[in-house]
């Protein structure tokens, strides 16, 4: 996994900064040495060289907007011609501890052990060609160039691990980046599985989540590069053993199907290896068009919720890789379960809206409208015996008519999306009394604190519409005569309270929300509202002494 522009920036500071640094010590390394001719070129080479490292660092300190890099085989030349000039093989260990950091963390560990058991031998070459190797000495001379050769390769790996860590840091951020809650399900997961199939170089990425209470797997599909949105495929629980295999703590690699196939795996829970390894059945094998596949669990409230699938690798995949996935699976396993679960919950509001309009035009319009139906035959038969009283019939029914069209309009507007902003919500809560107080006829009264109410958009209107439903349910079924509304806002919370002297709930009692939904009681719409913005409802009721609604919003 190649690391990003800005780590890579990083990393290259890094080497600017760190490159005078090691020439001033290699420098002074030479100059501990007796004064000989070797030695003065040697010094004046590294003096050159430490003049050349100073000036990228502040060319680079002034050009701050631009990338200002030292090629990595610039600094391997200056390497192999201080190996050859240098009469200090400690001088020579420090340019080589450089350049085995600057390899490790640009061209990765396995090439930089390969460079640097290169250069190990032209350190051994050189002390040969220069006569200073005896045959008393070899055995010291094997455990120095060791010793050089492990100390790099350590360095090496200390520049690999900055490269990974930088990549892998950058993969999790994009992942954190791409579950958003603002962009819905369906585009979330489009961007991971984009995100997983371009990262292990795939065909194909597939999650598959079972959803307990529908008794549904759900199974969502992406090839690399296509940007539609993507719809899951509904499948029933009879389906579980073809996705989710017949073990959920499996995690499992197959580079081959093909017979007995090749792959490995372990439990997720110990790391145990696997034998047998689980196997998708022959059908899901076909409908995927599988070579090759990696396989992984991701949690929901620490169980086993679902399966994510990497189909067809353009390479074998190997343990790293898989130890790789389920490091990811793990990481996005919160933030994808707060994506289902704003989904359920969405659902479930949008249930309870549905069922509240439906409930609101079975008793209201649909009633009014079979009334007039009857009223309408009576008046038919009525007409032609007592015309006058007939037409005083007509007008009352007409007024019925008018006044069920403004019902139906107000129930339209309500349905509207509305945009509601922190320094718009006092006016249209106050509107909206005014228009209850001419419409309903049980006194209202309004308590705002300040009039400058300071919380999100997205807040204030969840708060308007769980506002305006709670005095419509009391309108509708309260029997109330006198309504309180009070909002009050403070430096971590916003808190709004509906208290009215009608008949009450059907329940006795103070409850929470969780309470409610236990109990399947209370306002569904408003206890889903209230969900949403992260708010805590309590619902108190007194049957036949009316009932109180308060929402607690925390801020920040």
């Amino acid at each position: 996994m190649s690391p990003p522009i800005s780590h890579r920036r990083h990393f290259e500071r890094q080497l600017t900064y760190a490159r005078p640094i090691i020439a001033l010590l290699a420098l002074l390394a030479v100059l501990e040495r007796p004064l000989e001719h070797a030695r003065t070129r040697a010094g004046e080479f590294l003096l050159g060289y430490l003049v050349f490292a100073a000036g990228v660092l502040l060319l680079g300190r002034l050009l701050e907007r631009r990338n200002l890099y030292v090629p990595l085989a610039a600094d391997l030349a200056v390497l192999l011609v201080f190996i050859w000039l240098s009469p200090s093989q400690t001088a020579v260990w420090f340019l080589y501890l450089f350049v085995g950091f600057a390899v490790g963390g640009r061209w990765g560990l396995r090439a930089a052990v390969w460079l640097l058991g290169a250069l190990s031998l032209a350190l051994v070459l050189r002390t040969a060609v220069h006569g200073e190797l005896h045959w008393m000495r070899v055995v010291s001379w094997v455990g120095l160039v060791g010793g050089t050769f492990a100390a790099g390769a350590g360095l090496a790996f200390l520049g690999e691990s900055n490269r990974r860590y930088a990549a892998e840091n950058d993969f999790f951020a994009r992942i954190s980046s791409a579950l958003r809650v603002e962009q819905g399900l369906a585009e979330s997961l489009r961007l991971l599985l984009d995100e997983l199939a371009r990262a292990f170089h795939c065909e194909e990425a597939v999650l598959a989540y079972r959803d307990q209470e529908l008794e549904r797997i759900f199974l969502w599909r992406l090839k690399p590069g296509e940007t539609e949105r993507i719809f899951p495929e509904s499948l029933p629980l009879s389906r579980a053993d073809g996705y989710l295999l017949d073990d959920l703590n499996a995690a499992v690699c197959w580079n081959s199907l093909e017979g007995r196939g090749e792959g490995f795996g372990w439990d997720r829970r110990d790391a145990r290896p696997l034998d047998p390894l689980p196997r998708l059945p022959g059908p899901a094998q076909q409908e995927l068009r599988l070579r090759s596949m990696m396989s992984v669990v991701f949690e929901q409230n620490g169980e086993a919720a679902g399966r994510m699938f990497l189909l067809n690798g353009r390479r074998p995949f190997t343990r790293e890789d898989l130890r790789w996935f389920e490091r990811i699976a793990g990481h996005f396993a919160a933030p994808l379960e707060n994506l289902f679960l704003l989904r359920h919950m969405r659902a479930r509001a949008i249930e309870g809206e549905r069922s509240r309009i439906s409930r609101d035009l079975h008793d209201g319009i649909l009633q009014t409208l079979l009334s007039i139906e009857i009223q309408i035959d009576v008046l038919r038969r009525k007409l032609p015996v007592a015309p006058e009283q007939a037409a005083t019939s007509l007008a009352t029914l007409q007024q019925t008519v008018r006044n069920e069209s403004a019902e139906l309009r107000r129930l339209v507007t309500d349905l509207r999306p509305l945009r509601v902003q922190s320094a718009d919500l006092v006016d249209l809560m106050r509107g909206f009394a005014e228009h209850f107080r001419n419409e309903a006829g049980p006194a209202l009264d309004l308590l705002v604190d300040s009039t400058a109410i300071q919380a999100p958009d997205r807040v204030c209107r969840e708060l308007f519409q769980i506002y305006r439903e709670a005095l419509n349910n009391i309108k509708k079924h309260a029997k109330a005569s006198h309504v309180v509304v009070k909002l009050t806002q403070d430096d971590s919370r916003i808190v709004l309270v509906v208290d009215d002297n009608g008949e009450g709930f059907s329940f006795a009692g103070r409850f929470s929300g969780d309470e409610l939904d236990r109990l399947r009681l209370g306002p569904i719409s408003i206890k889903e509202r209230t969900r949403t913005v992260g708010g805590v409802l309590t619902v108190e009721s007194s049957p036949g002494h009316g009932a109180r609604l308060s929402i607690e919003i925390p801020l920040g």
